[in-house]
């Protein structure tokens, strides 16, 4: 048995197809999702969304959003999502610099919530 997994952003479709499980970053903590799982609506959390597919798990990162959960289909709406297989990992280490660089030269609260923002 599996379940139908819809991940959306404002802008794209990231993923629509079957999978046979998800552990998803909640608000509240992670869960997995099994087919005929309790129907349910949640915040969801930025982290790292779960995926198996048969024998092989994927990543995907996700921005903060809701989640709805029922019948055997999970609907993901987002901020943003990107798959694991999509992110440059130089491109992702130059901007972790740019950003802890950028919290050091930080003075003031503003300035800390501005670079934490970033």
């Amino acid at each position: 048995m599996t379940l139908n997994l819809c991940v959306l952003t404002p802008n794209r479709s990231v993923w629509n197809s079957e999978v046979k499980e998800i552990i998803l970053s909640t608000n509240s903590g992670q869960i997995g999702v099994l087919p005929n799982h309790a129907p349910t609506a949640t915040a969801v959390d930025i982290g790292i969304l779960r995926i198996r597919l048969n024998d092989q798990w994927l990543t995907m990162a996700l921005m903060g959003g809701f989640a709805r959960i029922g019948n055997n289909e999970i609907t993901i709406l987002v901020n943003d999502a990107e798959r694991g297989s999509d992110i440059d990992s130089q491109e992702a280490q130059q901007t972790l610099e740019i950003a802890e660089a950028n919290l050091r030269k930080a003075e003031g609260k503003r300035q800390v919530i501005e670079a934490n923002l970033a």
